[in-house]
């Protein structure tokens, strides 16, 4: 990155250090922590409007929708995490080149899925063999953050469909006799004020989001524990910049950052949580009112 390091190995100490530091891979590394951040603030909205639907499902009187909601909570909340986090990026992959095969592949006679084996024509593929790496990339986020929309999207429907039944029925039934229609008790009395219940549990999805990010690197995505090992293992001479084994300061950083964006959750989500109390009848509504008294 710099002229300086032009030639690694004629560097000492702190131009050794800031060479290293500004290589490629570290600048890499740097990235993914972004992409990190990125993950989480596109899965949360996407699970929250999962968990909404999921929960909302739960309490129709509609009987086949009502099974499909709670059908959805138990069985992605039954089932281990991590499998999920395997099962639906393989899964969506394998079914949209399956379908891009019937359509962009001639015919054969030939089964696709053949002694444990998937395969398709090269035109089937996603993305193609041919597409820039950056695609890829993107391609494969976009199944990560798909499998942690689903995994997440069922706690949060758990969550808001308790929120919901912890609404006193005496004020929907008051909406209910002040003449307002379902939806209208649902959209004006119903929802807003089941957002002081459901805050407990949605803290505690994002911590749980924010713990779960390091799964990235399961599902194939260069993130920061991918670099974290790549950057941290043993160098030998035959590298520009030979080191010993460093993991341990690599994941030292990991762990300060993960400790940072929880202490800043923390300290977004109490102020919501304030906010939120203010006027209910709740605990923390409560102790509102009495410290304001």
């Amino acid at each position: 990155m710099f002229d300086i390091c032009a030639d690694p190995k004629s560097l000492e100490g702190l131009a050794w250090a800031l060479c290293y530091l500004t290589t490629g891979k570290h600048l890499l590394f740097y990235g993914s922590f972004f992409v990190v951040l990125a993950l989480m603030l596109i899965v949360a909205p996407i699970a929250l409007a999962f968990g909404f639907g999921g929960a909302i499902a739960a309490r129709s009187p509609i009987l086949p929708l009502r099974l499909f909601g709670k059908a959805y909570t138990a069985m992605v909340r039954g089932v281990p995490d991590i499998v999920f986090f395997l099962f639906v990026p393989v899964a969506m992959d394998q079914g949209l080149e399956y379908l891009r095969h019937l359509w962009a592949c001639p015919p054969s006679d030939g089964p696709v899925w053949s002694n444990g084996e998937f395969a398709v024509c090269a035109a089937a593929k996603l993305p193609l063999s041919t597409a820039p790496q950056i695609w890829h990339e993107i391609y494969g986020f976009g199944l990560a953050v798909i499998a942690f929309s689903i995994v997440f999207g069922a706690f949060a429907a758990n969550v808001l469909y308790g929120a919901m039944n912890a609404v006193p029925r005496a004020q929907l039934e008051t909406a209910e006799a002040y003449g307002m229609t379902t939806a209208q008790v649902r959209r004006r009395i119903l929802i807003p004020q089941m957002w002081t219940y459901a805050l407990p549990g949605l803290s505690n999805l994002w911590m749980i989001l924010i713990k779960a990010t390091p799964l990235l690197f399961l599902l194939g995505v260069e993130d920061i524990v991918y670099w974290a090992r790549e950057l941290g293992a043993t160098k030998s001479a035959l590298y520009d910049y030979p080191h010993g084994d460093w993991r341990v300061w690599y994941v030292l950083a990991l762990l300060v950052y993960y400790l940072g964006m929880t202490k800043v959750s923390e300290r977004v989500l109490d102020r919501v949580t304030r906010r939120l109390s203010k006027g209910q009848a709740t605990m923390a509504g409560e102790a509102q009112r009495k410290a304001a008294a």
